[in-house]
């Protein structure tokens, strides 16, 4: 597992985290549920998994440590799956505000906040303008990117998809393979019309936001070759985000 390797925080002792920042390291906070569905493909930790990997292969490149992921956000969408867990908005808002204020106390060169959601977005960029350290401090979307956006045009070929989809699974097929199970993936059903804001539901037939599975797209499409390039898509956005963690 990446909460292993030798930038993290949580695999390294005290004073190997203050020589790391003594030395000028950047500070990642990793952002990814540990308990939100994902279709019947993918484990509920996806978004974990996705925020650690992308997380460990920055710190490998550039002069950055890892600090614990935040598991629990806020993900009112998914709350009628089963194990989904979701903070209130305000509740995980303060807990941003409050780790980050936290890790900036030992002076990282800059903190940079790596975000697998959506619905954190906002709640995210209000934390870290209540927090303002004492240091440079960044919001990472790693699905906002250019070239995740290009790539995704590109190679996606669902009508429809936001979760769960044949962009996640694929990226999960090329960095996690061995916990895909391909052969439970599901699309969520043809949309009668746009889905609207809120909760995807697995029981209201008549939503369009409706999705057995969980899955919103069609994850049978993914394939690892695609979430290769998307993968590679993704870190081509966190290189060109991330000036101010390069080694001095």
């Amino acid at each position: 597992m990446t909460t292993h390797a030798a930038n993290f925080v949580q695999a390294m002792t005290w004073d190997d985290v203050r020589r790391r920042l003594a030395g000028g390291a950047a500070a990642i906070l990793p952002v990814g549920a540990g308990a939100k569905q994902h279709g019947f493909q993918l484990p509920m930790n996806t978004d974990q998994i996705q925020a650690e990997w992308f997380a460990a292969k920055i710190a490998a490149e550039f002069n950055a440590i890892v600090w614990p992921t935040l598991t629990y956000g806020f993900y009112p969408a998914f709350t009628a799956y089963a194990g989904s867990a979701s903070l209130g908005e305000a509740a995980f808002e303060s807990l941003v505000c409050d780790v980050v204020r936290g890790v900036a106390q030992y002076k990282p060169r800059a903190i940079f906040v790596l975000n697998t959601g959506i619905s954190t977005i906002e709640p995210i960029d209000r934390a870290l303008a209540n927090a303002q350290p004492r240091c440079p401090a960044h919001h990472l979307k790693i699905y906002s990117g250019e070239y995740y956006r290009a790539a995704h045009a590109r190679l996606c070929r669902q009508p429809h998809g936001s979760h769960a989809d044949e962009a996640e699974t694929s990226i999960m097929l090329a960095i996690a393979p061995e916990l895909v199970d391909m052969s439970r993936a599901q699309a969520s059903p043809n949309l009668a019309s746009r889905p609207e804001p809120g909760p995807l539901t697995p029981f209201d037939d008549r939503s369009p936001n409706y999705s057995p599975s969980g899955s919103f797209g069609d994850p049978t499409l993914a394939t690892a070759h695609k979430g290769q390039e998307l993968t590679a898509a993704i870190i081509m956005d966190l290189r060109a985000a991330l000036p101010a963690a390069r080694p001095s």
